[in-house]
């Protein structure tokens, strides 16, 4: 897999997980844990899109 297409992958995780974030957010019900997971989960897809836009000197504009 091409830097760019794991960047493109990891991309579309972070986006699906602010979805669901959101998604828990508008309901009540939604445990707060589950919510605090998915934005640990959704801070280390960012992580790992940094660091490697910024080891591998990608621009994906």
């Amino acid at each position: 897999m091409s830097m760019q297409s794991h960047l493109a992958e990891l991309e579309k995780k972070h986006q699906a997980l602010e979805q669901e974030i959101n998604d828990c957010l508008t309901h009540p019900a939604v445990d707060d844990l589950r919510i605090v997971e998915l934005k640990r989960k959704k801070l280390l897809v960012k992580d790992e899109i940094e660091r490697l836009r910024h080891n591998g000197h990608v621009s994906v504009h």
